[in-house]
């Protein structure tokens, strides 16, 4: 990351340290220098590479830049291994509702029901049924949702069954009772409710779901001959401007690979050399949510929705990369200005447009690159709480001494990285598709 200078040695030797309860380094009796930092945290401070580079045409490639700008982690292989973040289902469908013979709880009729997820559900846990009317209790009006509450799961002859009581059921007979259903209801999870007596209750175990991603390498290769740097030009124009511009490009490519790689690994049987390529982020997103091209006030908001609720929850502002189509119908939207007032926004070094609703807002920019790979009419929103950049080998430079070793009479650098990009949440990224 630098050289250490021999005032910043000095300071090294004379400072006192000390390992602090969590494993990190604390520093006494002297300045915190830049070296003292690269040595108890490496990696802490950007280098001088990393912030060239992420002032080069940010707004280009804002997954690269916003990935950049975060920090990202140290892969030790180039197949990253991760684990996606996961949540247990909120709701099932009822499918069978039967009545069985029972009397463990007074004045309410034991039932055995079938669920399209019968393991979603545990014992003591309660369970609303919207589509359904209660009667709650000390009134005679059908008024409540209806709830049902668990009172076991066991294994029968068809697998697990439910049995479950009506908590505010209509009362017939002296029992409360579920009533008539014709399948289909739907059967929200809510809380447990245990009884005095109760020490312990059914297990949960969430484990998050394995997934990998290969690291790609990304490289770009700038020439400058001596004959050139000799030239007198009409403009300056010399090997900085060219690193820039292959920068720029390299950086394009990324993004791509970003949004839209297939993960691969390719074998060359002549050479036996092998090389893997990046999944995209496009794939890895776990919803779509389909626009009508005429799109409208409502469309809109039915994509905040579904952006910013349910299973896609996470983050209340989240980014949507739209390619030209899609931006050019959202600015024909008058509605638009109703639903907020369209402010500009800087974050991550990148100019956005904010878009704002109840549900939450967006940040909105144009994607060149939606644009290059046939995704015009196409848009992604990303919550950038939950992505990440693994870095095999962190962006270089390495200079190529071409002359002595007699290839060309030039100036070479290679600029290289190894590094992909992984959603960690997959359904608080939605792929915005424009039927």
């Amino acid at each position: 990351m630098g050289n250490t200078t021999v005032t910043e040695k000095k300071e090294m030797r004379d400072v006192v340290r000390a390992t602090g309860t969590q494993g990190g380094l604390h520093i006494g009796d002297g300045p915190l220098t830049s070296a003292l930092t690269r040595e108890g945290s490496d990696g802490l401070l950007m280098s001088e590479v990393e912030e060239r580079i992420t002032r080069i045409r940010p707004m280009s490639t804002p997954i690269d830049q916003i990935t950049r700008m975060t920090g990202s982690r140290t892969a030790r292989s180039m197949e990253v291994s991760y684990y996606r973040v996961d949540s247990k289902p909120e709701s099932a469908m009822l499918e069978e509702c039967t009545e069985i013979a029972g009397k463990e709880y007074d004045g309410c009729a034991v039932y055995r029901i079938k669920t399209t997820d019968d393991t979603l559900f545990a014992p003591t846990e309660t369970i609303l049924i919207p589509d359904m009317s209660g009667e709650p209790e000390g009134t005679d009006t059908t008024q409540n949702p209806l709830v049902l509450y668990v009172t076991e799961r066991v294994n029968g002859s068809d697998g697990v069954e439910l049995h479950v009581i009506a908590v505010n059921g209509v009362k017939q007979d002296g029992l409360r009772r579920i009533g008539e259903t014709e399948g289909g209801e739907s059967l929200v999870r809510m809380g447990r409710a245990a009884s005095e007596l109760d020490v312990q209750t059914g297990q949960f175990q969430a484990l998050p779901k394995k997934a990998s991603n290969y690291c790609q390498i990304f490289k770009a290769q700038i020439e400058h001959s001596t004959v050139m740097n000799l030239t007198k030009k009409e403009v300056g124009w010399c090997m900085e401007d060219q690193e820039e511009s292959a920068v720029t490009d390299m950086r394009l490519g990324m993004e791509k690979s970003f949004l839209f790689g297939s993960k691969a690994r390719l074998s060359n049987k002549r050479t036996g050399d092998e090389t893997l390529l990046t999944g995209g982020i496009w794939t890895q997103a776990g919803k779509t949510v389909k626009l009508e091209k005429d799109l409208s006030h409502s469309g809109l908001i039915k994509l905040m929705r579904a952006a910013f609720t349910g299973e896609s929850a996470g983050s209340t502002r989240k980014i949507l990369l739209a390619g030209s189509g899609l931006i050019e119908r959202l600015s024909n939207l008058e509605s638009v200005r109703t639903l907020s007032a369209q402010d500009k926004v800087t974050r991550w070094g990148i100019d956005f447009t904010e878009i704002g609703s109840k549900f939450g807002t967006l940040y909105t920019i144009h994607s060149e690159v939606f644009d290059m790979c046939g995704h015009s009419e196409d848009g992604m929103i990303v919550d950038p709480d939950y992505i990440t950049k693994y870095s095999f080998m962190p962006f270089g430079v390495e200079h190529l001494d071409l002359k002595s070793s007699g290839i060309r009479n030039s100036d070479a650098l290679v600029l290289t990285e190894a590094s992909c990009v992984v959603l960690r949440h997959p359904q608080a990224h939605i792929r915005v598709v424009c039927v």
